[in-house]
């Protein structure tokens, strides 16, 4: 699926400018695997019934006196605006800062090009704060890029991200 959506994903697709060309699949999930152990990053599926349509990871865990993760997700162009990516923030914000067994964090952020609409309507959807402009910030599509960043605080939803955002989108 991700191969397929390849060309959907390129203008927003980050990379490291120190290593070079992509990496091949293998070599993805051997670093997803690492930074599990290391506790520096988790990669989650979303999945709707019994069909991925799209990831969501947690990256760039701070522990300590910062307890702060970085949020990436992406869909399925065929599934996109169907609500699973902000759906799938929720869970990941309870889960990472909520959870009795998750990793009881403090602060996500999520950082997005300034053109990407999609994003930043997912970001508005889960209550996510505009905090500013990062210059420069991550490398994407080649070059070093500006990016919105917006964040969520463990006191921002009582009872939770998921319950929140369900009350402000029920269907009625």
């Amino acid at each position: 699926m991700r191969w397929r959506n390849d060309d959907w994903l390129r203008p927003w697709e980050s990379g490291d400018p120190m290593h070079g060309p992509g990496l091949s699949y293998n070599q993805w999930m051997q670093r997803q695997r690492r930074n599990e152990q290391e506790g520096r990053g988790v990669v989650f599926v979303m999945e709707h019934r019994s069909r991925i349509v799209g990831q969501i990871s947690l990256g760039a865990i701070n522990l300590g006196s910062m307890r702060t993760g970085i949020i990436g997700y992406w869909v399925d162009q065929c599934q996109a605006g169907h609500g699973f990516a902000p759906m799938a923030v929720c869970l990941l914000a309870d889960w990472a800062m909520l959870d009795p067994n998750g990793l009881h964090l403090h602060r996500l952020e999520i950082a997005l090009l300034p053109e990407n609409e999609r994003s930043r309507s997912v970001a508005l959807k889960v209550g996510a704060r505009y905090e500013g402009i990062r210059h420069r910030y991550m490398f994407v599509n080649g070059r070093w890029r500006d990016h919105e960043t917006y964040s969520l605080l463990a006191e921002d939803a009582d009872g939770g991200f998921t319950r929140r955002f369900m009350a402000r989108h029920a269907m009625p």
